[in-house]
């Protein structure tokens, strides 16, 4: 899949930060981004029909993170994820979470990036430890979906 285009397979997610989502500090936890993000990929997947298949095969290797402003208590945050690539046995992934528009008490909160980053997959079939290529079955949805975006 090295033809696929950057971005071609994405999906959106909006959520609300919760109260256990917060810390100490009066703002969301570094936890609550890899949580949005983690809900962007398995519904992304499961729109692919393969969530079944891909959970449970394809841990994170890699991730970097920039953490760029505060999430609030109440404030809702959507998440973008795409595919930046698809190699024989690894994915990598691009996303950006940002906080919405939000009335605070003591100041109004603008739209901004919350944060970005990207993170790499790795199938590792189930009683294995070492990593494979991705199942046909994966690499055909994914190619249908890249597929469809250009039509």
């Amino acid at each position: 899949m090295s033809d696929l285009q950057p971005g071609a397979i994405r999906e959106t997610v909006t959520r609300s930060v919760e109260w256990a989502d917060t810390d100490a500090s009066g703002h969301h936890h570094n936890s609550f981004i890899m949580r949005s993000v983690e809900a962007a990929e398995a519904r992304l997947f499961k729109r692919l029909g393969v969530l079944e298949e891909y959970f449970g095969i394809a841990p994170r290797v890699h991730h970097e993170v920039d953490f760029r402003s505060k999430l609030y208590f109440g404030q809702e945050a959507t998440t973008v994820l795409e595919i930046e690539s698809v190699g024989r046995s690894s994915m990598t992934f691009r996303f950006e979470v940002m906080g919405e528009a939000f009335e605070r008490e003591d100041l109004p909160v603008p739209r901004r990036l919350a944060a970005s980053g990207r993170y790499v997959t790795v199938h590792v079939p189930h009683g294995t430890e070492e990593s494979a290529p991705w199942p046909e079955r994966i690499l055909e949805k994914l190619a249908k979906a890249a597929a469809d975006i250009g039509t």
